[in-house]
């Protein structure tokens, strides 16, 4: 008894130490939570700056700050995870800080959290891997963009009201499905009216005032994605392609801190489901 005692927790502690390192290989739903951001560095990630490359971040664009991630925004780019994921509920903690730089200096606050990211860094504008992107900007946080190379590599298939806003579509429950390979599918309630201003706000905004913490869960389950922003459901995609891979956080002209970065595997879909 006591040799079969330890023989299962041998593989108990081996099989958690494999499926850890990347949730790409067949998660367990029972798998503990993996904090991403541990508090104190950026171990496990590495930062790529647009026309610096990997790890060369002399402006100190990216740093840990009393516990938080700190994102200036002066230089537009990202810190990636080491590791590929599927499968899984991110839930991400943020604020905006006050500072905004550059071409968006008067501009609404931007920034973005990019999943299933695939091939080179760069690969995107020079700055991001190509990937889906859950927009994180001022009126507009929860907006779904395919940072793709307009190839069917890169797909998202939404459900979407039967008219465009402001020639973008817009998720609503019920609507007609439509896939799309570039440009965005907006969430449900994004002003029409929107302007690309600092500060903007929308009448049916979510998202919390600046300085104030925001609660962002982003479920990669099977092929779909979706968007829990403060506990209200803003975007649900049917269908995304890849259904997996690394994990971005832009930088693109805004301050902004996050400190939570939690990632929790979830059950796949059942063969035939999607």
């Amino acid at each position: 008894m006591k040799k079969i005692i330890l023989i299962l927790v041998i593989a108990v502690l081996f099989t958690n130490g494999k499926t850890e390192r990347t949730f790409a290989q067949a998660p367990s739903p029972r798998q503990h939570t993996v904090h991403l951001f541990n508090g104190k560095n950026l171990d496990g990630w590495y930062t790529f700056i647009k026309d610096r490359g990997r790890n060369n971040d002399p402006k100190k664009v990216f740093t840990v700050q009393d516990g938080m991630i700190h994102i200036s925004g002066e230089e537009w780019g990202c810190i990636t995870t080491n590791e590929e994921y599927k499968n899984y509920k991110l839930v991400v903690e943020y604020k905006w800080g006050e500072k905004t730089h550059g071409s968006r200096l008067n501009n609404a606050r931007d920034n973005g959290i990019l999943f299933h990211s695939k091939g080179a860094d760069g690969g995107y504008s020079d700055t991001w891997m190509h990937s889906i992107e859950c927009n994180v900007i001022e009126g507009g946080t929860g907006d779904f963009i395919v940072v793709g190379d307009k190839s069917n590599d890169f797909l998202l298939t939404c459900l979407v009201a039967p008219e465009k806003q402001n020639g973008s579509y817009i998720y609503q429950t019920g609507g007609d499905p439509v896939t799309v390979n570039s440009g965005r599918i907006n969430w449900y309630g994004r002003d029409p009216d929107w302007k690309d201003e600092k500060g903007f706000r929308g009448k049916n905004d979510v998202e919390r005032p600046v300085g104030e913490w925001n609660r962002l869960e982003c479920i990669a389950r099977g092929k779909e994605l979706f968007i829990y922003l403060n506990g209200k459901l803003v975007n649900h995609a049917i269908h995304s392609k890849p259904d997996e891979g690394r994990i971005q956080i832009q930088s693109e002209g805004a301050e902004i801190f996050y400190r939570r970065v939690d990632l929790t595997p979830v059950a796949p879909c059942p063969p035939g489901v999607n």
